[in-house]
């Protein structure tokens, strides 16, 4: 199939769209079909004009809750299951019934953490996705949450906002849309404080950025700002920008696919990772956790030094050797992630230790540094 040539007044060639339950059902109980129209008619002409698009959906669950006749949020597990399984088939056919009348062919899938978490899973997950886009079809994705179980926290990406942020971290997209019902990030909750202004910029997530969200939280869906912000920092550190707007808005997507300032933008980082990096800091495989002190966090922000053993004042996990661990400083904050030499209870019995001191307190030396610097990613 012949593509389209990348219109030349769009300034993105590859975009997830990530639409959330809140908007789909324009906060009613129910799915919307006025706005799942427009939404379509606007990825729709994206298409059209050489735009490679990925859906990210929720609403599954509300497409169950509308057929069953419920009226309140589900509770349990085993029910949320049930919605799911059966508003899933209904989410689709809407929306392939709103693009066939694009003549626009759509295909779904269904992903599951587990599926990410191994090298290969990635890869192949990517390799499909991929595919699919070059054959002009416009994958929906959507959390598997028929067989994902709330409680096996591993298992789950815990909400549509980080899935999208994976999904673009997957395909090396250059945007990430989290199109919701509120304009953007503000400087205090809107719906509180009257004085509350939209940013309309946010060149780098900071403290500042996180205390602005703390505690916020959505009506339908199970995700509210923090995770959406949470999902910005991830997409953002694999290179991709991210725009977080009001999906209502008059073609919002068009908007912004053409450069034009809608929500607030947050920047991505100024040197994109390739693959394996992008895999390394999304996450997915991560087992553990290595709190260092500040010399060592400079060291490794400013001089791309590997991490040595005496740097490091607190572990966190279990992980062997070889598994991916997060590297963070005493504030909590994520500074990277790496490929660990040496085991959890290892790192626990050499932290604080110079390098020369390794064979006296393990019996043996698998290497000074405890994460090499060509086995680590820093923010």
């Amino acid at each position: 199939m012949a593509k389209t040539k990348l219109d030349s007044n769009l300034t993105c060639r590859r975009i997830v769209a990530k639409f959330g339950t809140s908007l789909l059902t324009a906060g009613s109980n129910r799915l919307n079909i006025e706005r799942m129209t427009d939404l379509v008619n606007q990825i729709a002409q994206l298409h059209d004009r050489g735009v490679e698009v990925v859906i990210v959906t929720s609403g599954a669950i509300a497409a169950g809750r509308e057929r069953l006749g419920l009226t309140k949020k589900a509770k349990g597990v085993a029910l949320k299951q049930v919605l799911a399984s059966v508003g899933q088939g209904r989410l689709m056919n809407i929306y392939e019934r709103l693009f066939e009348e694009h003549n626009v062919t759509v295909g779904q899938a269904l992903l599951t953490k587990s599926v990410l978490v191994d090298r290969a899973g990635y890869l192949n997950t990517r390799n499909t996705l991929l595919a699919s886009l070059e054959m002009g079809v416009i994958p929906i994705i959507n959390e598997n949450d028929v067989v994902a179980v709330d409680e096996i926290r591993e298992a789950r990406f815990g909400d549509n906002d980080n899935l999208s942020a994976m999904v673009a971290n997957l395909i090396d997209a250059d945007l990430l849309f989290i199109l919701t019902d509120i304009n953007g990030l503000y400087t205090a909750d809107p719906n509180k404080d009257p004085s509350a202004k939209m940013i309309p910029l946010v060149e780098k997530i900071d403290e500042k950025i996180d205390s602005l969200v703390s505690g916020s939280v959505s009506g339908l869906g199970t995700g509210g700002m923090v995770t959406k912000i949470e999902a910005a920092r991830l997409a953002t550190a694999s290179g991709v920008t991210v725009v977080i707007a009001n999906g209502s808005e008059k073609d919002v997507l068009l908007k912004v696919a053409g450069g034009k300032a809608c929500g607030t933008r947050f920047l991505p980082v100024k040197n994109k990772p390739d693959s394996r990096e992008r895999w390394l800091l999304s996450g997915l495989s991560t087992h553990g956790k290595l709190t260092v002190d500040d010399g060592a966090a400079l060291a490794l922000k400013k001089k791309s030094c590997s991490l040595l053993a005496a740097g490091i004042i607190e572990v966190d996990g279990v992980f062997q050797r070889g598994d991916i661990v997060d590297i963070c400083d005493v504030k909590g904050r994520k500074l990277g992630s790496g490929i660990t030499n040496y085991t959890a209870v290892e790192v626990q019995s050499i932290k604080g230790a110079q390098s020369g001191n390794i064979t006296d307190l393990l019996g043996y030396d698998s290497g000074s540094e405890v994460v090499h610097r060509n086995n680590l990613v820093i923010l």
